[in-house]
C-alpha cells in the first residue's frame, strides 16, 4: 500500500484530496504546514477536524523560519525593488515540494499530495514528467512551473480536473466539516490588510513618498511609496490629467514612480531570467508556444528563444500590455502542457 502524505490547509480542496486518495486505498496521513505562527491556528484546527472525519493520522510541520525566509523575506525585498512578486511561485518549489517533499520521503511516505488544479502525467517515450493544465477554470498550473523532475514525480494532484463546484459535492458527500468553508485569499500570510500595509507593519517603517513623473520627466504628483503600486496599474493613482495614465515603470533608486499613457505600455517582447523548463528546450532554436504574463490572464501566442540556461526572450505575435518585472511569465504548448517560464525583467 502506497503511503501519501497530503498538504492539508484546512480548505475544501486538500480536504476533498485527502478523502479521495483514502477511498482509493492508500495509507493517507494529514500535515499542515506551520508559516504564520499564530495565523496558522485556525487552518490546523480545520485541518484536524477533517483528519478526525476521515479517520486518518494528522501533523503539524513548523516551517514558519523557512517560510520567512524564502516567501516573505523574497515578497517583500522585490516591491522594495519596484518589483511585483509572485509569493506561490516561490513558495512551491522551496516550501510545498521542497521542505514538505523531502520531510515525507525522510518519514517513509512515497508520495506528497496537494490540492492543486492541475495534472501530472508521466511520457513514456521522453520518460520526463509533464506538467498539464487543468481543464477547469480553476487552473493552477501557473503556479507550479518550476517545478523539477524529482519534485513532479512525487507528487499527486487528485481533483487536477474538477470543478469547484464539483469539490464541494464531493466535501458533502464524504462528510467533512469545511464543505462550506469560503476559499482562502490569494497571498496565505495578509489578512485584512493591503499588501503594502502589510510590508510596512513587516519592516516597522513608513514607506517613502515621492513623485509621479511622465516618461519625459514632468512631476504630476506625489506618490504614496513605491511599495503601493505594480507596472499596468491605473486605479488609486490620484492623478488628474488630460487623459487616462498608467503606471509604466517603478524606479526603485530614484523613488519615482513613472506613468504613460496606454499606448505606451505595450511591449513587442520581454525577456525572462530565473528559468525553469520542464519539457526539453534547446538553446537558441526559436520555438512557437502560448505564454501567460500574469496568472489571471489568458495564453497568448508568441515564439520564445532560450538565451541561456537562465534567461530567455519571448516574443509575442500581438503586443501585450504592461508586462510587469517580478511576475511570471508561463509558457505552454498547444496541447497545454507547461514548457516552462522565468520571471519578467
Amino acid at each position: 500500500m502506497k503511503k501519501v502524505l497530503v498538504g492539508m490547509s484546512g480548505g475544501v480542496d486538500s480536504s476533498v484530496t485527502a478523502a479521495i486518495l483514502k477511498e482509493k486505498g492508500y495509507d493517507v496521513t494529514g500535515v499542515t504546514l506551520n508559516l504564520t505562527g499564530d495565523a496558522a491556528k485556525s487552518a490546523i484546527e480545520d485541518a484536524k477536524k477533517v483528519t478526525e472525519a476521515l479517520g486518518i493520522e494528522h501533523r503539524v510541520l513548523n516551517l514558519e523560519w523557512e517560510f520567512k525566509k524564502n516567501v516573505i523575506d523574497y515578497f517583500v525585498n522585490e516591491y522594495l525593488r519596484g518589483r511585483t512578486p509572485n509569493p506561490c511561485v516561490q513558495c512551491n518549489p522551496k516550501i510545498k515540494f521542497g521542505l514538505l517533499l523531502d520531510y515525507a520521503l525522510e518519514n517513509g511516505f512515497d508520495h506528497i499530495a496537494t490540492g492543486h488544479y492541475a495534472n501530472i502525467e508521466y511520457d513514456d517515450k521522453s520518460r520526463i514528467y509533464k506538467l498539464k493544465k487543468s481543464e477547469t477554470s480553476k487552473d493552477q498550473s501557473y503556479f507550479l512551473y518550476k517545478l523539477s523532475q524529482s519534485q513532479l514525480s512525487k507528487a499527486l494532484f487528485p481533483i487536477g480536473n474538477f470543478e469547484k463546484s464539483y469539490t464541494r459535492t464531493l466535501a458533502e458527500k464524504y462528510g467533512l466539516p469545511v464543505a462550506h468553508k469560503t476559499d482562502s485569499q490569494d497571498i496565505c500570510f495578509i489578512k485584512d490588510i493591503t499588501h503594502a500595509q502589510f510590508i510596512e507593519n513587516y519592516l516597522n517603517k513608513k514607506a517613502q513618498s515621492g513623485d509621479f513623473v511622465t516618461e519625459s520627466g514632468e512631476k504630476v504628483g506625489m506618490h504614496k511609496g513605491i511599495i503601493n503600486y505594480t507596472v499596468g496599474q491605473r486605479k488609486g493613482l490620484g492623478i488628474s490629467w488630460e487623459c487616462p495614465l498608467y503606471v509604466s515603470k517603478i524606479d526603485a533608486d530614484k523613488n519615482l514612480v513613472i506613468l504613460s499613457k496606454l499606448e505606451s505600455g505595450y511591449k513587442d517582447k520581454i525577456k525572462i531570467e530565473d528559468t525553469n523548463f520542464i519539457l526539453p528546450c534547446d538553446i537558441n532554436s526559436e520555438i512557437s508556444a502560448f505564454v501567460k504574463i500574469r496568472s489571471r490572464f489568458k495564453e497568448v501566442p508568441c515564439k520564445f528563444f532560450r538565451n541561456s540556461e537562465t534567461t530567455a526572450t519571448i516574443v509575442f505575435d500581438e503586443a501585450q500590455k504592461f508586462p510587469a518585472p517580478g511576475q511570471s511569465a508561463v509558457l505552454y504548448d498547444a496541447n497545454g502542457y507547461v514548457i516552462g517560464g522565468g520571471t519578467i525583467v
